[in-house]
């Protein structure tokens, strides 16, 4: 990430990295219980961490699985992260995932996830030893993003950098929070090919209807 040859395409995480605003979590075992503790009581600190903080966490290394089955245990982690959330789910955020202002939200905040497997190949940009997930505040983005000219000015440095940095072009999903063709929860998992988009396999999150994902153990 501290690559000066090799710039990691994420400004943002970069920024937060060189100003010690990051903070880590290292679960093993891989306990969603303890997850939601942590990512609670990192959401109640993060504004005193600084303006480009994000919660990244860290899992033992396995042997590789399949785009799949990340994707599944991605979506399982976050399901059973909002079953045991104590807080309302923000009043300004739909529940409803495919829409453009959905966010995935946790303790009454909205939080863009990142995850990144062992098993990309193509996409180096989203790559990592193990499964990993990063929880990054809603609200880094709108004190950064604030005006437009930003917003332009930081979009274009991350497509230059990423441009270099994957052998797969700029997805396509990537894009602004609101646009009316845009959606989040697309840019959460991106797999190494543009033209595999496996959606969502939930319409809303916390649902009394057993998840449709098989082999729930990924995500024990």
């Amino acid at each position: 990430m501290s690559s000066e040859a090799r710039p990691f395409p994420c400004v943002f995480g970069v920024t937060g990295h060189r100003q010690d605003q990051l903070r880590y979590l290292f679960l093993d075992p891989y306990d969603v219980a303890v997850l939601g503790e942590q990512l609670g009581l990192y959401v109640s600190q993060a504004r005193s961490f600084g303006p480009n903080t994000s919660l990244i966490v860290f899992t033992r290394p396995r042997p590789v699985q399949t785009l799949d089955a990340y994707y599944r245990k991605m979506w399982l982690t976050l399901d059973q992260l909002a079953r045991l959330d104590k807080n309302p789910w923000p009043s300004e955020i739909p529940e409803q995932i495919d829409h453009p202002m959905w966010e995935f939200s946790f303790a009454g905040e909205p939080i863009f996830v990142v995850c990144t497997t062992p098993a990309h190949v193509m996409r180096q940009s989203r790559r990592s030893s193990a499964f990993m997930l990063t929880f990054q505040p809603r609200w880094v983005f709108e004190k950064i993003l604030g005006t437009e000219k930003a917003a332009n000015a930081a979009f274009a440095e991350v497509r230059k950098r990423l441009i270099p940095y994957d052998s797969a072009s700029p997805s396509p999903l990537l894009g602004r929070y609101g646009a009316t063709d845009g959606r989040e929860y697309l840019q959460y998992f991106l797999h190494d090919d543009n033209n595999a988009s496996s959606g969502c396999p939930f319409a809303k999150l916390a649902q009394n209807k057993t998840p449709p994902i098989a082999n729930k153990e990924q995500a024990a």
